[in-house]
């Protein structure tokens, strides 16, 4: 009997082979497994506070890997490793180095040119890369992170509190959330921003 794992609206499922990645052989329910990676991106927090972060290596594909190791690294092989598979959601996989690449240059642009507010540029980037959707799994997480990263580290400014949740559990708060991400993907970012700062 293998990992038996719930999901929630908008969370994309693991493939068994995926689920061979799990490095801790004594987790066997979601809740263990929510636990485990909850103690794992709060390490990634403690660094990301002392890791003294610049936009030069904030947006860049190294960065983004190594938080995303950061944050599950403990829990899963294949953190901070790009899919290769294709998923119920987000772009072909062969794309998510070329899609990444752009999002970076459109951010640095963003910011250099102050396109959107700091907000917006933090929300836009979330928004765009949790749409590729660069790894098998916690890319919600990790585009949060990047998001309060961005806006903290680049602009000085708070970190969102993103209605002050992990997003794991709250139904209510989730249905809120992805609903603003599927406004987001029609071209409004605003309920997003909204999100965030609530």
């Amino acid at each position: 009997m293998g990992l038996e794992l719930q999901y929630k609206d908008g969370q994309t499922p693991l493939d068994e082979e995926e689920k061979e990645g799990l490095k801790i052989k004594s987790i066997s329910t979601q809740g263990e497994l929510d636990e485990f990676e909850q103690l794992n991106i709060e390490k990634a927090i403690e660094w990301t506070i002392h890791a003294n972060l610049k936009s030069e290596r904030i947006l860049t594909e190294k960065f983004i890997k190594d938080l995303h190791k950061k944050m599950y690294g403990d829990v899963w092989k294949w953190a901070g490793e790009f899919r290769i598979t294709d998923k119920n959601i987000g772009i072909n996989w062969i794309q998510i180095g070329i899609e990444l690449k752009n999002l970076i240059d459109d951010t640095k642009y963003w910011i250099e040119n102050k396109t959107f507010s700091p907000k917006e540029i933090a929300i836009r980037f979330k928004h765009r890369i949790v749409a590729i959707h660069c790894f098998h799994n916690g890319n919600g997480r990790h585009s949060r992170m990047m998001a309060d990263i961005i806006i903290e580290s680049i602009f000085g400014k708070e970190i969102f509190s993103w209605h002050k949740s992990n997003m794991v559990k709250a139904d209510e708060t989730r249905k809120v959330y992805i609903k603003a991400l599927r406004e987001a993907d029609n071209g409004n970012i605003n309920p997003l921003i909204k999100f965030a700062e609530n």
